[in-house]
């Protein structure tokens, strides 16, 4: 593993917590059950007997007290005990992944999927001891919790103490717009930044992920908790001091960002039936309960009162230090007016607060409020509140306003909204547009600007994953579109066809027509050279993603982008 590594950079932040202490910590915040004392051949009936002399050291599953853990560890013999005075050791690695384990390790035991030769693994790759909720028959002692995910936060947080504070976090969740909003600030902050000579601001996104070291195309929207700290370690070794990142619902149920604190939190919107399921949320309430957790980590909070759910998120927004509104309304602190939406864009003025970043609100204080002039150059009012979403993080940043219209007039989100001129007056429009909200954003955008234009559609749905998406996306597509065709769309287990099989069902119900193309680059071709002259054909849910989740593996294939290039460049000529 070389120096330049992750792993590595993050290493070097680690604070000299020994294993004997984090227990006891855990222990404190109500989640150590108990440890395992480890060793090849368990326990010695010696140890058993000095266990039982100690009332209440001892569960009735056999697990040690921190405190009897660490007299144990110290009366061992080093010569035969391969756990001795491990209580007294400081962890050099933290790892939820045996490939990744070095000497010195602290193995997390995590997830659905986890089996015990993985653990065997670490222990090979010199791992010292592991945390879990059960207690394996490993010759590693382990730290048994009640909550692995609540544990694992803590422990990061314990082990990188301090390193989230030296970035500026600004946080963004919502159902739809996350991905556009984090693009439109981290160009404001990176113009802002170069004036000073400073470095780039770090993103972390579900398009890709920038450390200041690393630049990679993402496959979650947040990645768990000890990646997140991997990453503040490099951004931090570059001496970058900004970070903007997606934050979804199920990194705020899941603990992924739990003990982070957000400098700025964005919450955008909230849509009904999206990230349904199993492996998600059982209901609506439970994926709205999730989202509203970010304002317990917001120093300050920016609220769309656009937001659907408006009267409880408000509520819940009463948690962060303090709340900036923004909006369409006068009621709200920072107000977009004067809107047109165009072909190449929206322009818009927004009202800001006089003062300092922070100071009173104006729409219900009445304060004075300066107007500035803003471009983007993405189509639809939606795109209008994202960037008011940007501006309003901006402006509790401190960002002067003319760095932010300078840098919104200029910025560009890769793969939403691309659109490629073909033969024949056709339209064709790449976009990340994944769930009923951002269909139905997308439709109304572009049959705003083509009303008598012929619509086509190409999409997928995800595996065993957001069920209620395939009725929802079918439903808008079937309205909608004149031809709808469905492919795949990271079908990860499930059979690319049972997917689309299901959604075409949906799609006949809403009255629409749809054909099954399995394969994304032929369904891709199959629209453009199909549809008719004047036509808009929209290509949604990938962008510029260069990977399809097949099995557990993700596999390199061309992006949408890339398809419709080669499609208008080389394939169609004109005849499409």
């Amino acid at each position: 593993m070389g120096q330049d590594t992750p792993e590595c950079r993050a290493d070097a932040y680690l604070e000299a917590i020994s294993l004997g202490e984090a227990a006891q910590r855990l222990e404190g915040a109500g989640q150590l059950v108990g440890i395992a004392p480890g060793g090849a051949g368990g326990r010695s009936a010696a140890a058993d007997g000095r266990a039982a002399a100690v009332d209440g050291a001892v569960g009735a599953d056999g697990l040690l007290s921190p405190c009897l853990w660490a007299a144990e560890q110290a009366r061992s013999d080093c010569s035969t005990s391969p756990a001795a005075n491990v209580a007294a050791t400081v962890p050099k690695h933290l790892s939820f992944d045996s490939r990744d384990c070095v000497a010195g390790t602290l193995f997390y035991c995590k997830g659905a999927g986890f089996e015990e030769c993985y653990l065997a693994a670490a222990a090979a790759a010199g791992a010292i001891a592991y945390l879990s909720e059960q207690a394996y028959g490993s010759p590693l002692p382990g730290l048994i919790v009640k909550d692995m995910r609540k544990s694992m936060a803590l422990l990061d947080s314990w082990y990188f103490a301090g390193l989230a504070q030296a970035l500026r976090l600004a946080g963004v969740t919502g159902t739809k717009g996350k991905s556009t909003t984090v693009y439109f600030l981290r160009a404001i902050l990176d113009r802002w930044l170069a004036g000073q000579g400073r470095p780039a601001s770090a993103v972390l996104s579900s398009i890709d992920n920038y450390d200041g070291l690393s630049l990679e195309e993402s496959h979650l929207t947040t990645q768990e908790n000890l990646e997140l700290y991997r990453r503040f370690a490099n951004a931090a070794s570059a001496g970058i001091g900004y970070l903007s990142m997606e934050v979804s619902s199920q990194a705020l149920k899941y603990e992924r960002t739990a003990d982070l604190v957000f400098d700025v939190a964005c919450f955008l919107n909230i849509g009904h039936g999206d990230h349904i399921s199993e492996i998600e949320h059982p209901d609506f309430e439970d994926y709205l309960a999730s989202k509203l957790k970010i304002f317990k980590q917001a120093k300050v909070a920016c609220l769309s009162l656009e937001s659907a759910e408006l009267k409880r998120v408000l509520a819940a927004a009463k948690e962060a230090g303090r709340l900036v509104t923004f909006g369409f309304s006068e009621a709200a602190d920072i107000v977009a007016t004067e809107v047109e939406d165009g072909a190449s864009g929206c322009r818009f003025r927004a009202l800001l607060p006089d003062g300092a970043p922070g100071s009173a609100a104006t729409g219900a204080s009445g304060s004075a409020a300066t107007g500035a002039e803003f471009t983007i150059a993405l189509s639809g009012t939606f795109n209008v509140l994202n960037a008011l979403a940007a501006i309003s993080a901006a402006w509790v940043l401190g960002v002067p306003v003319p760095v932010m219209q300078e840098a919104l007039a200029e910025a560009r989100v890769p793969g939403r909204m691309e659109t490629f001129a073909g033969p024949a007056g056709k339209l064709v429009v790449v976009d990340y547009a994944h769930n009923k909200m951002s269909f139905e954003a997308l439709f109304e955008a572009f049959k705003k600007q083509r009303p008598n234009s012929y619509f086509a559609i190409v999409f997928g749905c995800p595996g065993y994953k957001a069920y209620d998406r395939r009725r929802d996306l079918a439903e808008v597509a079937g309205h909608q579109a004149d031809d709808v065709i469905l492919t795949e769309e990271d079908a990860g287990r499930e059979p690319v066809a049972k997917i689309c099989a299901e959604i075409a069902g949906y799609v006949q119900a809403a009255g629409g027509h749809p054909r099954i193309i399995s394969d994304r680059a032929e369904a891709i071709r199959a629209a453009i050279e199909t549809a008719p002259p004047n036509s808009v054909i929209l290509v949604t849910g990938k962008g510029r993603e260069t990977r399809q989740k097949r099995g557990s593996e993700y596999i390199e294939v061309p992006s949408d982008v890339q398809i419709v290039e080669g499609c208008l460049g080389a394939r169609c000529g004109g005849t499409c």
